[in-house]
């Protein structure tokens, strides 16, 4: 079964803000990849795209194969199905054919949802290498498994349609090299949906896959952005991270503004607006402050970086660069003002949007009980 695509939602609506919110960060993690590979080349991309795999794989392959039912299966059945009925819930288009229980095919046509648009010409083989490596290369070792591989026949960026290879579960253990290897000769069957692998449509209401496409995208930023500064450091890492929020809040703000039925142009009020309906359609707890200052906003939780231990404080200052970019696109003549800082122990996030050059400071007695 393929999952179908729902209509384009109303402004507004719960289901046009949640969808805003996915391309926000859809767009915030394609860009930090093209900017690594654009201002430290492609080996410092394909490294640190290798660690976010890795790092979701190690984190959400296990589980996410009880939550769809799918223990109990031959290793190549269940990896494959897994990539299929996951990215689907994501957004993202996948093929999925059995030839046997010991070679499973999947296939992520073009457009390819990772490389937005156009950026697919900015990245490398390398690259995309690196996807394979950090998760699909691993799938048999987390299913405890030394027999299991993956064999790549086709790589988008290399000219060729889509994405494709196979799970291949071998007659006898393999070496680490091998659990991923290149077969540019083979090309995957036709795909035909009804042998394709379904959702159990009770469990998976249209609102339930809507949300669930929106956290798809975010876990992306969730994992990049600490593992960005595992690899370069706090300083570097906040300036990667930064100029390419800076970046993407500028470009998709006006878009991302009349998903929520906003002006995207306007006063203070209006971006404080702005920044309470994106702060709600991400799943968090926010509120406009009208307390005859500057308009103010406040964030109470922090939905995106939810639980992570020992988050370095410039994973907040590279995320806020995306709505300080939001605001220069809005009204260049405005400012965001940082004045309190959840990640830093106070209560909540709070910010003010004033005229560039005034003088901003917390108000006295912090947040009501």
């Amino acid at each position: 079964m393929t999952i179908s695509a729902h209509p384009p939602a109303a402004a507004g609506s719960e289901a046009a803000r949640w969808s805003a919110v996915a391309e926000w960060y859809h767009a915030y993690f394609t860009g930090l990849v093209m900017t690594m590979v654009t201002r430290r080349g492609s080996r410092e991309a394909a490294e640190l795209v290798f660690h976010i795999f890795r790092r979701q794989h190690l984190e959400r392959f296990l589980p996410g194969l009880e939550k769809l039912g799918l223990q109990g299966l031959p290793p190549a059945v269940a990896a494959a199905r897994y990539h299929y009925l996951s990215n689907a819930i994501g957004g993202v288009r996948v093929e999925y054919v059995e030839a046997t229980p010991k070679k499973v095919w999947v296939r992520y046509p073009p457009p390819r949802w990772a490389w937005h648009g156009t950026a697919i010409c900015a990245i490398p083989g390398e690259v995309s290498r690196a996807v394979l490596r950090g998760w699909h290369a691993h799938n048999g070792v987390s299913l405890g498994t030394r027999r299991l591989g993956f064999v790549c026949t086709k790589q988008t960026m290399d000219g060729q349609p889509g994405l494709e290879g196979y799970y291949c579960e071998y007659e006898h253990d393999i070496a680490e090299d091998d659990r991923l290897r290149f077969a540019r000769g083979e090309e995957a069957p036709d795909f035909d949906p009804a042998l394709a692998p379904t959702l159990p449509t009770a469990n998976w209401p249209a609102e339930r896959l809507q949300k669930a496409k929106r956290n798809y995208a975010m876990e992306y930023v969730r994992t990049a952005i600490p593992e960005l500064i595992g690899l370069h450091g706090p300083h570097e890492a906040a300036w990667l991270a930064g100029i390419t929020g800076r970046l993407i809040g500028m470009q998709f703000y006006s878009d991302t503004a009349h998903a929520m039925a906003l002006p995207d142009q306007g006063n203070a009020w209006d971006f404080a607006h702005f920044l309470v309906a994106l702060a709600r359609a991400q799943g968090d707890d926010a509120e406009l402050i009208d307390d005859g200052g500057a308009p103010g906003v406040r964030q109470k939780s922090w939905k995106l970086m939810a639980g992570l231990p020992q988050l370095h404080h410039a994973a907040f200052d590279a995320w806020n660069c995306l709505l300080d970019g939001a605001l220069s696109a809005h009204n260049r003549r405005l400012e965001l003002k940082v004045v309190r800082r959840l990640d830093q122990g106070d209560a909540a996030f709070e910010w003010r949007v004033a005229p560039r050059g005034v003088h901003v400071q917390a108000q006295a007695g912090g947040i009501p009980a």
